[in-house]
């Protein structure tokens, strides 16, 4: 898959990999892809002036192209921080897609209920709660508070991006959050201090005390040190996919933007799950049931 550069690229950029490898591992018939991106192309869907970050242009044209390669049947596109709160290439995707696709949106306070009844009939089932502080600036509480009041009635969840260090201090906010939360790339915990740690313990213990809280497995490829097939991370994924198999959901991260290196081979990432799902079972709930249920039900 050919690469696109984006003119207004602020280097360093790292494009997504121009020629993912076909994985070994088959998913099952209707797997998803709860975690991908899109974005741009920058000519038709600007940039956010705020952004930290400004990826390559990755058009949908060619996220529906890598689903089908890597034999997956529907995506689920989340909202990233570039796009800001503008989220008309995620509501353009999703009307491309025949149906094979939901949307997670990034909102502010000022989006109308007409706004969210068009997102809802599109498609988008989330919002997103950014807390990572070198991707966004800090939004306050309450603001997130009242928008979570807002998109409770229509069923939607909230994701949350945040890393492991800083889960003692927002997890009184998670608790009192009214709806679904799910947590991107389990809340990207440090694989040199192992499974054991007190960090990891807490955020299995946080799954553990609250049923609405589920987990990604995704991103083996931010969290690794040893770097790929990425088995330093399997331990710690493995361990959600076993304790939580109803609560769990996994995808690319494609097209893996603001990596600081290089952007991985989907399909190894790919050949990743059965190491962490390692039932047919436990891969079915994670590729299918789970996120046919909140996404699809």
């Amino acid at each position: 898959m050919e690469s696109m550069l984006n003119k207004n690229a602020n280097p360093p950029y790292i494009p997504f990999h121009p020629n993912p490898s076909k994985p070994l591992y088959v998913p099952p018939a209707g797997a998803v892809d709860a975690h991908c991106h899109v974005f741009g192309p920058a000519a038709k869907f600007p940039y956010a002036r705020e952004r930290k970050y400004t990826p390559v242009d990755a058009p949908k044209e060619k996220l529906f192209a890598l689903r089908d390669f890597l034999g997956f049947d529907k995506n689920v596109i989340v909202q990233a921080s570039c796009h800001g709160t503008d989220n008309a290439a995620l509501l353009d995707a999703l009307a491309h897609s025949g149906g094979k696709a939901r949307g997670v949106a990034v909102i502010g306070e000022d989006v109308t209920d007409r706004d969210l009844r068009a997102m809802d009939q599109a498609g988008v089932r989330g919002v997103r709660f950014n807390f990572v502080k070198r991707l966004v600036d800090f939004t306050p509480r309450d603001v997130l508070e009242r928008i979570a009041a807002r998109i409770e009635p229509l069923g939607w969840h909230i994701v949350v991006y945040f890393e492991m260090p800083d889960l003692p201090e927002l997890e009184p906010f998670f608790a009192a959050l009214p709806t679904t939360i799910v947590v991107d790339h389990m809340g990207r915990p440090d694989v040199k201090k192992g499974v054991e740690h007190p960090e990891f313990q807490r955020y299995l213990s946080l799954l553990g005390k609250h049923k609405n809280i589920w987990s990604k497995v995704s991103c083996p490829e931010r969290l690794t040190v040893a770097g790929p097939p990425y088995d330093d991370v399997v331990p710690f994924a493995r361990a959600l996919v076993d304790g939580f198999p109803d609560r769990v959901l996994w995808g690319t991260d494609w097209p893996h933007p603001n990596m600081p290196v290089e952007a991985p081979d989907d399909g190894i990432l790919v050949d990743v799950i059965p190491k962490i799902a390692t039932a047919p079972a436990l891969q079915k709930a994670l590729l299918v049931d789970n996120p046919m249920r909140l996404y699809w039900a």
